[in-house]
């Protein structure tokens, strides 16, 4: 049975102040092209009693491409800084039985984004909570790979420094499906370095920049042949999606990598041995690491 304050309870029937049904409504917005936007993200951008945004410029800038006009009090800014001094507002207005469409910079919200926690604190207060999709650049990417999109893994944004990213890429190196990742572009040289030691070299992969805008680009390749690229040439601009094929351990025999562990056991320590062969055939260097602790013994 429970217990506790009853949680409030709105009709999803019921048409609120501004002729949308109440509750919270995530809106997936373009990621590039401002017409990747369906016209259910537009109807309800242009009705919703409140609109929270994470850039408000931007989402003006969006409403004036579609000729959307709002009154400007009904605009409110949410993201990561000023999200818990919001929230209280945007829960009130649903207590309120009104409508409140959550926008992020781009894409889809809750997707590496700050509208998580409303959207929680909405679904546990009893609100009802609606998804209008669209434009998302996790799926975009993934379409474009050219990697197997059966099974996949989004990791988000890896750590920015070094140590703490090989062991973030440590926890995924083995799971058995594409991984799909975030990252700056000052970052992408390093990262990519980084992936190809954690993950293996021969890993193939997709680097794809500025999805749906007009200097998009998608370049594939192993992780080792990327990350020399990257590190060659100038910082890129825009923003990247790194998409990493699934471990490619299968391919290499048990024998082979055996027989290559216990040859360079002869003259390396466990963790030379490991780190040398995870090189040479392109495999995770924490699973060779675990292999050669077990010839070591």
């Amino acid at each position: 049975m429970e217990t506790g304050e009853a949680k409030p309870r709105v009709d999803p029937d019921a048409a609120a102040p501004g002729g949308l049904a109440p509750g919270l409504y995530l809106v997936a917005t373009p990621i590039g092209t401002a017409r990747d936007i369906t016209l259910r993200a537009l109807d309800i951008l242009g009705s919703a009693d409140l609109l929270a945004a994470e850039d408000t410029r931007r989402t003006r800038h969006l409403l004036d491409i579609h000729g959307l006009r709002r009154d400007p009090r009904s605009l409110v800014p949410y993201h990561d800084h000023n999200g818990a001094a919001q929230r209280p507002r945007l829960l009130a207005a649903l207590a309120e039985g009104r409508s409140v469409a959550l926008v992020s910079d781009a894409g889809t919200p809750l997707v590496a984004d700050p509208g998580y926690r409303l959207a929680v604190e909405a679904i546990a207060a009893g609100y009802p909570v609606h998804a209008a999709p669209g434009a998302s650049a996790v799926l975009a990417a993934l379409s474009v790979a050219g990697l197997p999109t059966d099974r996949f893994l989004f990791a988000g944004f890896p750590p920015p420094k070094h140590a703490a990213r090989v062991r973030f890429l440590g926890e995924v190196a083995a799971v058995p499906a594409t991984l799909v990742f975030y990252e700056s572009p000052r970052r992408l040289a390093g990262s990519l370095a980084d992936m190809a030691e954690a993950l293996g070299g021969a890993r193939p992969a997709a680097i794809c920049r500025e999805l749906t805008k007009r200097f998009e680009e998608t370049r594939r390749g192993s992780l080792s042949d990327l990350a020399g690229a990257y590190a060659a040439e100038p910082e890129p601009k825009g923003e990247i999606v790194v998409v990493v094929g699934p471990p490619v351990a299968e391919e290499i025999g048990e024998a082979a990598l055996d027989a290559a562990l216990d040859a360079a056991l002869e003259r390396l320590s466990v963790r030379d041995a490991a780190a040398e062969v995870a090189r040479a055939l392109g495999l995770p260097r924490r699973v060779v690491y675990a292999r050669a602790l077990e010839r070591a013994e």
